[in-house]
């Protein structure tokens, strides 16, 4: 596969790729991420496909601040804010009931939605750039092990992407803590 012509990519220039419906990939606080624009469908599949992903596992959404993510909380009981807030921004995915508001290939087989708020300032910096929270899955085929580096990403996925979004990882050894917001259960630690 070829490289990127835009391996550098700025923050505007891969928020302008994920409204124009492509894939983007950029470091987070463990790993690095694909992302897309989470209500496009043609991103969506092209994201999975990329992946080799089963539809039905859904996918996790990224903001920069919880307020990006107010659609997906609205009729949420108020008592279950909470714990959004005091572990937000941070390495913490919640699953939470879906309203609606989530497209049906974010959601998998599934009744929640994965929504997780970063402190990785890239992350915030491209979300707002973008005006919305994006899909952010580990840059990786299903199975192996996720990317560390630009140079892993492109090696990977190549002419495939939009935008490589270059930076550091933000330093945790592994991804986020996924909760279930109703029960409590912890599914990943």
């Amino acid at each position: 596969m070829s490289e990127p012509a835009n391996r550098s990519a700025s923050v505007s220039f891969a928020a302008k790729a994920l409204r124009q419906g492509g894939v983007v990939a950029y470091p987070t606080e463990a790993v690095w991420g694909l992302g897309c624009d989470p209500c496009n469908d043609v991103a969506l599949t092209a994201l999975l496909r990329l992946k080799q992903r089963d539809p039905a596992k859904g996918m996790i959404l990224i903001a920069g601040d919880i307020n990006q993510f107010a659609p997906y909380l609205e009729g949420l009981p108020l008592e279950l804010h909470a714990p959004l807030v005091a572990s937000w921004p941070g390495p913490n995915t919640w699953l939470v009931p879906d309203n609606g508001h989530a497209h049906p290939l974010v959601r998998g087989g599934h009744d929640r939605v994965a929504l997780r708020v970063s402190n990785h300032p890239l992350v915030q910096a491209l979300c707002a750039a973008f005006e919305g929270p994006v899909v952010s899955t580990s840059a990786n085929h299903s199975g192996e092990a996720p990317a560390m580096t630009a140079d892993d990403i492109a090696e990977c996925f190549g002419g495939e992407l939009a935008a490589i979004l270059e930076g550091e990882l933000g330093g945790l050894e592994r991804p986020s803590t996924i909760r279930d917001l109703v029960s409590g259960r912890v599914l990943r630690c």
